[in-house]
């Protein structure tokens, strides 16, 4: 696994632009995780804003990327691809500046006019996506899960390194708001130590949707453990550092459904700390978003941030005052000795959702050539524990992630 881990239940701190704002909780003052090497790369000197091609305008594409990317200072949406005739009318609706094109042939064709390429294309696409884009001399953004493996993730790590480009995967949900007031408590011990990290991502969709995201193709890498349990255990990750042992369930519940629907992940720490993580589309009584436990206080929240939502409703970030603000009802909860129904204990603030934080550091990082906000290590340490989990759920029994 990268990176190294600080004392029990403590987040390991930087001085860079993490999920709180400021200090960011599991990174390292070099912007990586905690004792991780970064290799160097040479900043971009070019004037004007830097060019961004996005391949891939589905749900990823139009309504996380082009408006985040579109709505950075210092980065411009210049070209999108995608096969469908209507998606691109509609990219062009929405970018009337940009250029829509129907093929990655015509965008590496043209690799000298962008500077940056953002992959929001199916899971199977993303690692030739990623070494294409790389081998054409041009950084690289990719959705996640990065790729199927860690030995996947790694090599195009080391390919990135080796040319000299940025690589990085979209972890946005580092940014949520409920996320980042966790780290916040963390980081200040608000809970004392941390024992038990409980995280969820459950939905209610007794009925299967379709698509490769649903798909029991191995090769299209779907299924909910590989979706939300990236951001799981990416969070899980990011906290509290390592992790030594996987134990994982995962089920396929819906008639008609071909990939994992219902999951679980156990996971100890380096630190001592238990990670428990559900990622389910059959929940019919939906749990709290996060429930924290330590030796001096307990932290549940429920709901989920409203980024997305806002996203998806054609919001966009500068609209106006309160983007990712939710309202004070909808606030965690902070306390000790007793049940909700008795003491349902004190509010906390939530922190403000800053999905824009990942771009703008993404700007930042080639212009100044230092780390971007989600390495190709760290893509790669969530993948080893994601593959653990499948092999633990496949023998039923607890497991060791591999090492690099």
């Amino acid at each position: 696994m990268d990176g190294t881990h600080g004392t029990a239940g403590k987040a390991q701190v930087s001085s860079g632009n993490g999920p709180d704002g400021g200090a960011g909780e599991g990174t390292g003052p070099d912007g990586g995780w905690a004792g991780e090497a970064v290799a160097p790369r040479p900043p971009l000197t070019r004037g004007g804003p830097l060019r961004v091609g996005l391949i891939g305008y589905g749900l990823a594409g139009s309504v996380f990327h082009a408006p985040l990317v579109a709505a950075t200072e210092g980065l411009r949406l210049h070209t999108v691809v995608t096969s469908r005739p209507e998606r691109r009318r509609e990219a062009q609706d929405a970018h009337p500046d940009l250029r829509a094109v129907a093929g990655t042939d015509e965008l590496f064709a043209a690799a000298n006019e962008l500077d940056l390429v953002v992959i929001a294309s199916p899971n199977r696409t993303h690692v030739p996506l990623a070494r294409a884009a790389l081998e054409a001399g041009l950084s690289v953004v990719v959705d996640k899960p990065l790729a199927a493996t860690a030995a996947e993730a790694r090599a195009v790590s080391a390919l990135a390194d080796e040319r000299g480009l940025l690589l990085s995967a979209f972890q946005n949900r580092r940014w949520d708001n409920d996320f980042r007031t966790v780290a916040r408590l963390v980081h200040q011990g608000a809970l004392g130590d941390v024992q038990r990290f409980e995280s969820r991502f459950e939905r209610w969709r007794p009925r299967p949707k379709g698509g490769w995201r649903e798909s029991g193709d191995p090769a299209e890498i779907g299924g909910l453990l590989y979706d939300l349990g990236s951001h799981l255990v990416d969070q899980a990750l990011t906290l509290f550092g390592p992790v030594t042992s996987v134990y994982a369930e995962c089920d396929v519940r819906r008639p008609g459904a071909e990939a994992d629907d219902d999951t679980f992940l156990a996971l100890t720490h380096a630190s001592g700390v238990r990670s428990h993580l559900w990622a389910s589309a059959t929940t019919a009584q939906l749990g709290p978003r996060f429930r924290v436990l330590g030796s001096a206080a307990g932290y549940v929240k429920y709901g989920l941030d409203p980024q997305e939502a806002a996203l998806r409703a054609g919001r966009r970030p500068g609209d106006g005052p309160g983007w990712g603000v939710e309202p004070e009802s909808a606030w965690g909860r902070i306390g000790a000795g007793a049940s909700p129904l008795e003491d349902p204990g004190e509010a906390v603030p939530t922190e403000p959702g800053d999905y824009p934080a990942y771009y703008a550091d993404i700007e930042r990082a080639l212009r100044s050539g230092g780390p971007p906000p989600v390495t190709g290590a760290q893509a790669a340490a969530t993948l080893a524990v994601l593959e653990a989990a499948r092999r633990s759920a496949t023998e039923s029994r607890a497991v060791t992630p591999e090492s690099p």
